[in-house]
């Protein structure tokens, strides 16, 4: 939600009963900021700003080394930060090179339990693996992965998985969708993914492929914090 006017934030008081963060102000007493200087709109938000008046919080400005930020950031928890340069503008509607989003990737052991065919030049390979993690004594699905495989992966992918092939799933809990032409394993390999967060019904979030771990097994695969 952009709140540009102090209306703006009094309506948001009394229609959402949770704190909000301001992080831009684009105009002010009728004047437009939008093309003016990020540093010079933060320093009239920073004057915009009363804590005692507003049930908002004021995002904070870090000047410091990226990889600190960063580190600082996984160790919260959050999704990513946003870098913007000191003299960028605003533009409504537009993704700009002045202002970048730095998401944070974190990784996952995962038991692979099946695998769909791939197209166009993936066609006589795997297009992508299915993969869980073990609860108790079922497999958890938790997504398909089909990018960061290497070319000779992907060449000995398809051996692999024909060496383990099963016809009934592994997995306790397969969406329709994903399991409509997939072919299925015995759960005996362990990989790595990179991915971006989890989503609400415990699902990877955008996985990418980061190689196998042959010095673990199935059992041995748990969820990351």
């Amino acid at each position: 939600m952009k709140l540009t006017k102090a209306a703006d934030v009094e309506k948001a008081r009394h229609a959402i009963p949770v704190r909000l963060m301001l992080f831009d102000l684009l105009s002010v007493g009728g004047e437009d900021l939008r093309r003016k200087h990020f540093q010079t709109r933060r320093q009239q938000l920073e004057e915009f700003y009363s804590p005692s008046d507003l049930p908002v919080e004021l995002s904070p400005v870090l000047d410091e080394r990226l990889d600190h930020i960063l580190e600082s950031a996984q160790e919260l928890g959050l999704e990513g930060v946003m870098a913007k340069r000191p003299d960028s503008r605003y533009v409504s509607g537009q993704r700009t090179r002045t202002w970048i989003k730095i998401k944070l990737s974190r990784t996952q052991e995962v038991v692979v339990g099946g695998w769909r065919p791939g197209r166009g030049g993936r066609q006589s390979s795997v297009g992508s693996l299915l993969v869980g993690i073990p609860e108790g004594k079922n497999l958890r699905y938790v997504g398909r992965v089909g990018s960061g495989f290497s070319s000779r992966e992907l060449t000995e992918l398809r051996q692999k998985m024909d060496d383990l092939a099963r016809k009934t799933s592994p997995f306790d809990d397969v969406p329709r969708e994903d399991a409509s032409d997939a072919h299925w394993v015995t759960p005996r390999l362990v990989g790595e993914v990179t991915f971006g967060e989890w989503t609400g019904s415990g699902r990877l979030r955008h996985p990418v492929w980061r190689g196998w771990r042959v010095d673990k097994e199935p059992d041995e695969v748990v969820p990351e914090a």
